[in-house]
C-alpha cells in the first residue's frame, strides 16, 4: 500500500474516531440516573430502563469500534495497515473502504464466518 493510500485510510479513521468519541460524550451527557421516584408508573418506569439499556450497548459498541480504530490507526503507524493478520496477504482496497478496521481479508473472513456458523449449530 503507497503513501497515499495510507494517509487516506488515516483520514477516515482519524474522522470516524472523532465521530465515535462526540456520540459517547453525547451519550454520556444524556445520563442514565432516573430513580423510579422520577417517574409516576411502571410503563414508564420499564420504558426507562429499556432506554437505559439501549443506550448502554450503544456505548458498549462505540466503545469496541474506538478500539478497533485505535489499533488499524496504530497498524498505519508501525506499516502493517491492510495485512490480513491470519493469512499475511494484502487486503483489497474496496474491503478496506467499506470497512476500514478490518485486519481480516474477505476470503478469511468468510471462512471466519463459516467456522461462527458451524459452532452456532
Amino acid at each position: 500500500m503507497n503513501k497515499k493510500d495510507l494517509k487516506h485510510f488515516k483520514d477516515i479513521l482519524t474522522k470516524r474516531r472523532e465521530e465515535a468519541v462526540k456520540s459517547v460524550e453525547a451519550t454520556r451527557e444524556i445520563g442514565m440516573g432516573i430513580t423510579s421516584d422520577d417517574l409516576p408508573d411502571e410503563v414508564d418506569l420499564a420504558t426507562s430502563e429499556s432506554d437505559q439499556s439501549m443506550s448502554l450497548r450503544l456505548k458498549d459498541r462505540e466503545r469496541i469500534l474506538l478500539n478497533k480504530i485505535d489499533a488499524a490507526l496504530a497498524k498505519i503507524e508501525d506499516a502493517s495497515y491492510g495485512i490480513c493478520e491470519s493469512c499475511g496477504e494484502e487486503i483489497g482496497i474496496k474491503r478496506l473502504e467499506a470497512r476500514p478496521v478490518t485486519d481480516l481479508c474477505i476470503r478469511c473472513k468468510e471462512e471466519q464466518e463459516k467456522m461462527e456458523k458451524t459452532y452456532a449449530e
